[in-house]
């Protein structure tokens, strides 16, 4: 009897997610690493009166401290490295904190005049992302839920910049427009806090993006085309107004049709997709997975629902019971991957030998059943076709091994209905009857 699945909870987390994610946040903090270290090297040349072309200044020197020491605390704080750079992670983002801090002190009494100062709302983001990153080095719940909270204001203001960014409304919160979050600094810090998001996953409520079940591959899927939706709609307001001249009534008014079309096309996705993923989670449960016959459950299940079928529509009902002879042997000499194949190939000639309305299973490791609306001399002539399935099977395919079959077979008319486990044991005993005639004859 093969062992079982070992069940996991939809809670758990997806291992193939994470694996993905490991392989991927080196190289995308590398990356953003390498653009602040690339621009303090610049900032430097600066200073020491290197002639450096404006295009090439990357972001303040602040700001790309700020993108390096973060980017270095979030990959030292892995899990597998944590215990042993915990003071590293600490002090790196100690020290993002109070650059950032020192930023917004700066913009806020106007300590200096710095030619290319770190705008405040891009200080603002650092000082969450370093709070955040110490937080989630602490073991304490308190400290896990407020790291949420903390990552959640990160991302509005991530969005607020991002949309200060796209449609220039930096002025409605009193900021001057020369203080404008110049673009490698946003893009940094979008790849900083996806991945400070993460994880935050590893612990908090963010969990359920990490996780396994449906839920936790829909947010994954839908996550990002929900937060991008709204941007893109009010984009394509302003770039339909701005050259067409349309009023600006008519542009809501189309696009926010186009938007409503948009979101229940995308709804119409999502139920399909849980639909057939429960479809997929159905078939796990009730399916054997080496032959794609029914398992133990599902046989059970399907057979005693034809069994009422047959029972109410006055038709008799058969059970055939099916042992594939010798499978031990099988394994013994030829291997375990051959006896798996031997168990498949038996499972696709009772595919191709029943009709597509009998319920065929796979009850045991070498057993299988068949219950559908037989009579008895149509059971009969079922069970030869399977003989000579088989046959054909063995004078044709060349194997290594010969396929062979016990089954015993039993009728229930309408007349004198039984229970199907009772049908199953009759089966079974006849089946054994079979087998004892083919040692005798071998002996």
């Amino acid at each position: 009897m093969p062992k079982p699945t070992p069940f996991l909870s939809p809670g758990e987390p997806d291992q193939s997610f994470i694996s993905s994610l490991n392989l991927v946040r080196p190289l995308v903090l590398g990356a953003v690493g390498l653009v602040a270290l690339l621009s303090l090297v610049l900032d430097l040349l600066a200073a020491l009166g290197r002639v450096v072309p404006g295009s090439w200044h990357f972001m303040p020197a602040d700001a790309a401290l700020c993108v390096l020491f973060s980017a270095i605390a979030l990959h030292l704080s892995d899990p597998r490295l944590r215990s042993e750079m915990f003071l590293y992670i600490v002090l790196l983002a100690s020290a993002t904190d109070l650059l950032a801090a020192a930023v917004l002190a700066d913009y806020g009494f106007h300590l200096s005049a710095a030619s290319m100062p770190t705008p405040p709302q891009t200080a603002a983001c650092f000082v969450l992302l370093a709070l955040t990153i110490l937080l989630l080095q602490m073991k304490q719940r308190i400290a896990a839920r407020l790291a949420d909270l903390c990552m959640s204001l990160l991302g509005l203001l991530v969005l607020v910049l991002v949309s200060g960014y796209i449609f220039d409304v930096l002025p409605m919160f009193g900021i001057s427009a020369n203080l404008r979050t110049s673009t490698l600094t946003m893009l940094c810090l979008l790849v900083l806090t996806q991945v400070a998001l993460f994880r935050c996953a590893e612990q908090g409520v963010f969990s359920i993006l990490m996780g396994r079940g449906i839920g936790s591959r829909i947010a994954r899927f839908a996550s990002p085309i929900l937060i991008v939706l709204p941007f893109m709609r009010e984009a394509a307001r302003e770039h339909v107004i701005q050259t067409t001249g349309m009023p600006a009534n008519y542009a809501s008014a189309i696009l926010s049709s186009l938007a409503a079309v948009f979101s229940f096309a995308f709804l119409l996705f999502l139920a399909w997709r849980i639909d057939s993923m429960e479809r997929e989670i159905h078939n796990l449960s009730l399916r054997d997975e080496l032959t794609g016959l029914y398992n133990l459950r599902g046989f059970h299940l399907l057979a005693e629902q034809a069994q009422l079928l047959a029972q109410r529509s006055r038709v008799p009902f058969s059970v055939l019971f099916i042992d594939l002879d010798n499978l031990k042997r099988i394994n013994d000499e030829h291997g375990h991957s051959v006896g798996s194949a031997t168990i498949s190939e038996t499972g696709s000639l009772l595919k191709a030998t029943f009709r597509e309305t009998d319920v065929l299973g796979r009850v045991g490791g070498d057993e299988f059943a068949v219950a559908g609306q037989f009579s008895q001399d149509s059971i009969v002539v079922a069970t030869e076709r399977l003989r000579e399935a088989s046959a054909l099977r063995n004078s044709q395919s060349g194997s290594r091994v010969t396929l062979s079959l016990s089954i015993g077979h039993v009728t229930s008319e309408p007349s004198t209905p039984e229970p199907l486990g009772a049908l199953l044991s009759k089966a079974d005993l006849a089946m054994y009857e079979e087998k004892r005639r083919k040692r005798s004859t071998l002996n």
